[in-house]
């Protein structure tokens, strides 16, 4: 019989969700947008926008689109923008004028940008204006025709900056009030593609993954469903640091509270830990997500330490592994817990996750979402048996539709069934709970044994002088392969014996790192995953 998600939910979450509740995303903006009107739906730097305006600025930018572009429904957009209010608009507006949004990474370089543009043939985009120059040098190799130019004041009571781009639009012109500018609504079905969402491109030319309305739709409605407890409807205030391009902030916190009728708090530059601590300091929030990076350096932070957490109900930590080291701190210092979750670009994101009602289990990532099958396999495509680490695979109706236009890539991680090859390794409890192993990718093999860095990495932040840690595999001529560690110190004096001392009395001997190096900082991703990769001796450094 096969292993398959073992569906002991906790009581009061159902096993099953449906995935149809809406008929698109479109359609659950407009009865948020309706039944919370007077609440704030998003705020920015002090700067709040009502559900009623932010419906009424949506409607505007399609209006906007129909009247005065050639652009037709099932055209790509693409958003290149951090958390400024123009996005969130800017997503919606799209989705009215029935276009497909490709979200972008604002810091991507000239030829990422191209790449992305030309593989999803974008026929317009909306860019933050210090980006606009980048755009300008490869624009002309893309189908691009329409600019649209973002500034972090576009609805701030504030004169308009200068067009930094001939033949660009103003997004504050855009949504301007013009009635001139008729709307036409367009009808938007649940199997219509809502996202072309790109993975990160670790490994690889960047692809984008198909994600429909219904599949998005599916994910809002699993993680409320785990949590809805916890949350009253209009009433709760989540801070999003995580930019709105990653998949596991547009869902869980953008379309997840917008469902809900909560604040959604923008952060635009996360990196700026005092302005970050500032807006905690006043929003009263009730839930936070964002990654163990940033959960590390707020926990360490003496500012941070200083606020109240009364108020707070829920902090989810997603993309990659919630170290053991920093949930501890957390709880420490705000009296919540961090709780990880786990998914991918591919699953619209979320897979699995822990409850946020104090009953989380340190160290795993929780259960599967309602309506969702997951099975660890082996190489040969066959269930392992109970404690044993399998690659995951997920099978539901947030699960992707495919890579676009890559039916070869696509084929190489779902089977002809629809289960997705995540690539990543687990283990799951008697009880349904999973673990993270590794990334396949990632594992080190000394000797003939497995070696995952997440562990050895939990087990070196632990040390109280340890600030970060990123672990490799290099090659060696008796084992094929030993550990190697990158530490960022916590306290300088710290000495590379007295770390190797750590690491002989908490690992086994071929799991201890044979080479440490110290640095001042790590590699990182615009969300703060720190970039194995680029630790390693043959990494492209350009």
């Amino acid at each position: 019989m096969e292993k398959t998600w073992l569906k002991q939910y906790p009581e009061g979450v159902p096993a099953e969700i449906n995935p149809d509740k809406y008929k698109s995303i479109v359609e659950l903006f407009e009865l948020s947008t309706k039944k919370f009107a007077d609440n704030v739906a998003l705020e920015s730097m002090g700067v709040p926008v009502t559900f009623k305006n932010f419906d009424r600025l949506a409607h505007n930018f399609a209006a906007y689109l129909q009247t005065n572009t050639d652009l037709k429904p099932g055209d790509r957009i693409a958003l290149q923008m951090p958390n400024i209010l123009s996005y969130p608009i800017a997503i919606y507006g799209s989705m009215l004028a029935g276009l497909v949004v490709v979200n972008t990474n604002p810091l991507y370089t000239a030829r990422e940008m191209e790449h992305q543009f030309k593989d999803s043939g974008a026929k317009a985009i909306v860019i933050f204006s210090p980006f606009a120059p980048v755009l300008k040098s490869i624009v002309a190799n893309t189908d691009i025709k329409t600019v649209i130019i973002a500034e972090a004041t576009d609805l701030f009571p504030t004169p308009a900056s200068p067009m930094p781009y001939e033949g660009g639009i103003s997004f504050r012109d855009v949504v301007a009030d013009i009635p001139a500018n008729k709307f036409t609504a367009v009808e938007t079905k649940s199997s219509d593609i809502a996202f072309l969402q790109y993975t990160g491109g670790t490994t690889g030319v960047s692809k984008g993954a198909v994600l429909t309305h219904r599949n998005v739709l599916a994910n809002v409605e699993q993680t409320s469903s785990l949590n809805s407890i916890r949350t009253i409807e209009g009433k709760e205030i989540i801070v999003t640091p995580l930019p709105l391009y990653h998949i596991f902030s547009l869902t869980v916190n953008f379309i997840g509270y917008i469902a809900n009728g909560g604040k959604n708090i923008l952060i635009a530059n996360p990196r700026d830990i005092p302005g970050f601590v500032k807006t905690l300091s006043t929003s009263k929030l009730t839930f936070l997500t964002g990654v163990n990076t940033l959960f590390n350096t707020l926990a360490n932070d003496p500012e941070f330490q200083k606020l109240d957490f009364s108020t707070l109900k829920g902090v989810i930590g997603g993309a990659t592994a919630v170290q053991k080291p920093v949930a501890d701190l957390w709880k420490k210092v705000t009296g919540t817990s961090l709780v990880e979750g786990y998914g991918l670009t591919e699953t619209s994101p979320v897979v699995t996750c822990n409850k946020i009602d104090g009953t989380e289990r340190v160290g795993t990532i929780g259960i599967p979402m309602p309506s969702t099958e997951v099975k660890l396999m082996d190489d040969d495509g066959v269930e392992v048996a109970q404690g044993e680490a399998g690659e995951i695979w997920v099978k539901g109706p947030q699960v992707m539709q495919g890579y676009y236009n890559r039916p070869d890539e696509t084929a190489k991680v779902m089977t002809a069934d629809g289960w997705l090859k995540t690539g990543d390794v687990g283990v799951v409890s008697e009880d349904g709970y999973f673990k993270i192993v590794d990334r396949k990718k990632d594992m080190i093999i000394v000797s003939g044994f497995n070696v995952y860095p997440n562990e050895v990495e939990e087990i070196v932040v632990m040390h109280p002088k340890v600030m970060e840690a990123a672990c490799i595999g290099i090659e060696d001529a008796k084992s094929g392969e030993v550990v190697k560690i990158f530490v960022v110190k916590k306290d300088p004096s710290l000495t590379e014996a007295e770390l190797m001392e750590h690491c002989k009395q908490l690992l086994t001997g071929y799991k201890v790192p044979k080479a440490i190096e110290f640095r001042d900082d790590l590699p990182k991703t615009p969300i703060g995953k720190i970039l194995r990769r680029m630790l390693r001796p043959d990494a492209v450094k350009a």
